[in-house]
């Protein structure tokens, strides 16, 4: 899972990760509900900030990992080398392998896939972080600034998240924005106090917010209308959390507002606007919205996004930013009609963006400078598209010798071994190439294991073929699912409540019901609430906690449970002396995980080196593994993948047919990297023998074995580096 921010100015909190949905009722003070932990924000795998608005410009990530602009550039905010205004995007120059962008009042920000921070545009208050202050119409490299995971412009300051947890600024800091406990403007990145463990950051006019992975919301900045949800209207140059408000997914500061989402799917509101009809210094449970995944605050316009796909809005309208074909107000939400399947959106003080599922980009409201990319400069009141959106995949998925991959549009592709219908085409035929599964459209997720496919829509139904049918079938009863795992001989689904849901068998307790008997229906997971992640693998069971904690039930013959004994759990136990876990993944033998700090670690038997040791010795205790600087791990039974925040990709484990991706068959110990991928995979998948990377540009490559067509090649032969699938 990634640990990456959506921005805008007036931007959101939400990590590529997660979808929640909830209910709430009437108005209360934030401190009368009970703690909670944070929710699956961090779980669910939603696009990174691949749109953003500033001020009166609009950025762009195209599949391709390259950045296109639109909108006002009297700055050099767009990156084209020029001061000409567009209302038709054009290509920011020299920026490739982009993962995540942002747009301040006048200039502009990107992450690269190497962990490296790119700027560009206006830079008076050094928001530029080059140890100047002269613009800049084209982008460049912020000194000294590496292993950065998610970044936020904010209206003249620039802030980012790195990934040990801490966050950086640099740009104006008239109110203490900087979080640095002064009101110094700052040409280079300087630390703000007190921050650890942030996932994501949130700006606006003068206000910074940062979500902690506890769940908890942090502030500081500008609070001359009680912004800060602070009880005063103080302003603070040092970051203080926003007491008695927990389980926080997502947050949005706007001008003079700010509104977070927590676990329950409610909303929460303090400040001063058009939707809290008043001043609240303090967090207010607002009325009347339910089941939220996220929300987008402009100025004096809100907006949510629920779990059903669709867009509300409510507040100020006199430039059609609510999107209803009216400039009417509105004191109460109204959904955005015309747009379902939304998984992002981005908004500036009065214009929107939103991507769907199928890759296009919607916008409507002010489009005084083109900023919304559609080649006209008239303001909409209702969404219209923006030309040339993304193409491509989304995600990646692998069997024991068949691939899934989830399509742009929301369909399923499969290619590879097909003797138990785990193409899902209603034939046991095999695929040398790509084909779609037939009736599958409006799909968030995929997961693959054995002769297992899922697949999860954007309602929350989960549907599954392989093993017991050759085309697609609902599982039932399940509750509103935002994730989904699938081992050779169970599956999980995680619940927009927290709750985990398991079906399958059940030998050793790996259905986490109490017993030891096969379930074809769902059944819940006990005492496992609060979680973030879940992962099957071959008789076990792995979960990660919005506290950071993991959590293991099932077989525990190789220690691979991580409590300390052998003894098999038929309910999850926690892994012992880990803390801040972002990421797991589980084998034959072995287990892995990472931390927020980019740090491996793995526990169980891993003769083959699957886990990645930094010590062969044998031991099922939990130990370091021997490369560092991870963002995430997935496994296969034999082989392992493990991203890194410089955009290269190590394996280890076994490689008789490949499935390294080095070029030999040779076995070894220790890790390597995979050949050719160095600018970022979005998606790894891991088989028996093979293996799947999904590229920045929405391309699929494959490498290892390819006994059954599984790389998708169209040729019968194996592959000992990545080549490229022939998937459209």
């Amino acid at each position: 899972m990634t640990r990456i921010a959506t921005s805008k100015w007036g931007t959101v909190l939400s990590l590529v990760a997660g979808l929640i949905l909830g209910s709430g009722c009437g108005p209360s003070d934030a401190r009368s509900q009970p703690e909670d932990l944070q929710s699956s924000a961090i779980s669910r795998a939603r696009p990174r900030a691949r749109i953003a608005l500033g001020d009166q410009h609009s950025l762009a990530i195209r599949a391709d990992g390259t950045v296109w602009a639109s909108g006002d550039n009297q700055s050099g905010q767009l990156g084209t080398g020029d001061l000409i205004s567009t209302s038709t995007p054009v290509q920011v120059i020299g920026l490739t392998g982009v993962t995540a962008v942002d747009g301040g009042r006048n200039h502009s920000v990107a992450l690269r896939s190497n962990g490296t921070v790119w700027t560009w545009g206006h830079n008076g208050q050094g928001q530029l972080g080059d140890g100047t202050t002269l613009p800049r119409t084209t982008p460049i490299q912020v000194p000294g600034l590496t292993g950065v995971a998610s970044v936020a412009a904010g209206r003249d300051y620039t802030l980012v998240v790195k990934t040990d947890g801490t966050v950086w600024a640099w740009g104006n800091n008239t109110y203490g924005q900087l979080g640095d406990g002064s009101t110094t403007a700052r040409r280079v990145p300087v630390q703000a106090q007190g921050l650890s463990g942030i996932l994501a950051v949130s700006t606006s006019f003068s206000t910074s917010l940062a979500l902690r992975s506890d769940g908890t919301l942090w502030s500081w900045g500008l609070n001359r209308t009680g912004q800060l949800g602070n009880g005063t209207y103080v302003h603070g140059a040092v970051p203080a959390r926003i007491q008695g408000l927990s389980g926080v997914i997502a947050a949005s500061a706007g001008s003079t507002s700010a509104f977070a989402v927590r676990s329950d799917g409610t909303l929460w509101g303090w400040g001063s606007d058009f939707v809290l009809q008043g001043t609240r210094t303090t967090p207010t449970l607002i009325e009347g919205v339910t089941g939220l995944l996220d929300v987008i605050a402009g100025e004096d316009t809100t907006r949510v996004l629920k779990s059903d796909g669709t867009v509300w809005s409510w507040g100020n309208n006199a430039l059609g930013e609510l999107g209803i074909g009216v400039k009417q107000s509105s004191a109460t939400p109204l959904q955005v009609p015309g747009l379902t399947g939304v998984q992002a959106v981005a908004a500036g003080p009065h214009s929107v963006l939103a991507l769907r599922s199928d890759g296009s980009v919607w916008g409507w409201g002010s489009n005084r400078d083109g900023q919304l990319g559609n080649g006209a400069l008239t303001r909409f009141t209702t969404p219209a598209p923006v030309p040339d959106a993304p193409v491509g995949a989304l995600q990646v998925a692998a069997g024991s010798a068949h691939a899934l991959a989830l399509h742009h549009d929301g369909t399923v592709w499969g290619w590879g071994h097909n003797q138990y219908g785990q193409l899902g085409d209603g034939t046991l035929a095999a695929r040398t190439t790509p084909a779609p599964v037939p009736g599958l459209a409006g799909m968030a997720a995929i997961s693959a294991a054995g002769s297992t496919s899922l697949a999860l829509g954007h309602d929350g139904a989960v549907w599954a073929w392989g093993r017991h049918s050759d085309t697609p079938r609902r599982v039932e009863p399940l509750p509103f699912i935002v994730a989904i795992s699938a081992s050779a001989s169970h599956a999980l689904a995680l619940a927009d409540n927290g709750t985990v849901w398991a079906w399958g068998d059940n030998e050793v307790g790996q259905l986490g019901d109490g017993t030891t008997l096969p379930s074809w229906t769902p059944v819940q997971v006990l005492n496992l609430d609060g979680v973030a992640k879940v992962v099957a693998a071959n008789q076990l069971s792995l979960a990660v906690r919005h506290d950071g904690t993991a959590w293991a039930w099932g077989l525990n013959a190789d220690g691979r449970l991580g409590d300390g004994t052998f003894e098999d759990r038929a309910a999850p136990v926690q892994v012992l002396t880990l803390t801040d876990v972002v990421a797991i993944a589980g084998g034959e033998y072995h287990v892995m995980a990472v931390k927020s700090d980019g740090t491996g670690w793995t526990w169980g038997l891993d003769s083959a080196g699957a886990g990645m040791r930094s010590l062969q010795d044998g031991e099922p205790h939990v130990v370091p593994m021997s490369v560092t600087g991870l963002r995430d791990v997935v496994s296969g039974p034999f082989t392992s993948l493990a991203p890194g925040l410089d955009g290269q990709v190590w394996a280890g484990g076994r490689n008789t047919r490949g499935q390294l991706g080095d070029g030999t068959t040779r076995a070894r110990f220790e890790p390597v990297l995979v050949q050719g991928v160095t600018a970022g995979a979005t998606s790894l998948a891991a088989g028996d023998e093979h293996m799947l990377a999904l590229l920045p540009d929405g391309t699929v490559w494959s490498w290892g074995s390819n006994s059954d067509g599984q790389l998708g090649h169209g040729a019968p032969t194996d592959q000992l580096t990545p080549v490229l699938t022939r998937l459209p």
